[in-house]
């Protein structure tokens, strides 16, 4: 049929694609011939508006999200390159589509009043607390990532300059600052908290309860913890302090530069989506405050 099942033999035995690529392939070509039949289109005689009519029929029809377009595009080009080379098409029409958009999620993040609910939670007169109250300070303080977190050590952080040396991915290091509330929190850890929970001498800054460095996974359990206690209806996980801190950053005037290097970005183009957020921000100010930005104003 439509020399599917020699394309797929040729998948198989020339390309040495797996069994799973294959279905994939076979499941997205078999869709569009399906659609070419229903609509009386002879799928070796395709016009371009066959194939926008298509792509127009799978999003707004069948509603389906960028990835999964792409991902049809892809298969359909790779068989019409087929049937170019074995002469059944003169012309393989899917080059001239380009894929869809990808979808982009805007990073979750905590309003100040939340994190301010967060910081109270933990009860600073025990060890676990100090050092609940820690982790939570230092993530917004800085923005470092959960896995540069569990990498500090005692000898990384001075004191009196309130830096600290974070140990990034690919092995690159940067310095971050830290302000007034995660500087009183870190000295009253270190001076009894630490000591408790430091049962084998180690010098990583954040210990579990056994007194060993804690994981990543242990950071994320401490934080669903803490969230089952306040107020706030969301789901936890240690990016959104990351996230918090680069919005906020923007939102009180940061340039993207400064907030790109912060966050031990390679490129602008990580730090740009929050740029989303602060511009949804900007133009509410804006209609709220601008005198003639808002009739009910």
């Amino acid at each position: 049929m439509h020399d599917l099942f020699a394309y797929l033999e040729y998948l198989e035995y020339q390309k040495h694609y797996s069994k799973y690529t294959i279905d994939n392939y076979e499941r997205d070509i078999e869709e569009f011939l399906v659609y070419l039949d229903k609509e009386n289109v002879n799928y070796l005689n395709l016009e371009y508006s066959d194939i926008r009519f298509f792509l127009t029929y799978l999003k707004e029809e069948k509603k389906e999200k960028s990835t999964s377009i792409s991902r049809k595009i892809s298969a359909l080009r790779s068989y019409y390159k087929y049937l170019c080379s074995i002469n059944k098409v003169s012309t393989n029409l899917f080059n001239l589509i380009s894929f869809p958009k990808k979808e982009q999620k805007l990073p979750r993040y905590f309003e100040y009043n939340e994190l301010e609910e967060l910081f109270s939670i933990s009860n600073l007169n025990t060890s676990i607390g100090q050092r609940d109250r820690l982790i939570l300070e230092l993530m917004y303080a800085t923005g470092i990532r959960v896995g540069e977190l569990v990498k500090i050590r005692l000898k990384d952080i001075n004191i009196s300059e309130r830096t600290i040396l974070i140990h990034g991915k690919g092995s690159k290091e940067r310095i971050v600052n830290y302000g007034e509330y995660a500087s009183d929190i870190l000295k009253i850890y270190l001076h009894d908290g630490y000591d408790k929970l430091n049962k084998f001498k180690t010098d990583y800054l954040i210990l579990n309860n056994q007194g060993r460095c804690i994981t990543e996974r242990g950071i994320r359990y401490i934080l669903t913890n803490i969230i089952k206690k306040t107020s706030l209806h969301k789901n936890i996980s240690p990016h959104m302090l990351r996230h918090s801190f680069a919005t906020h950053l923007l939102n009180e005037g940061c340039d993207i530069l400064s907030v790109k290097e912060l966050l031990g970005h390679e490129s602008i183009s990580s730090t740009q989506i929050y740029t989303h957020i602060t511009n949804d921000r900007l133009k509410d100010i804006y209609l709220h405050t601008f005198p003639r930005g808002n009739k009910h104003n």
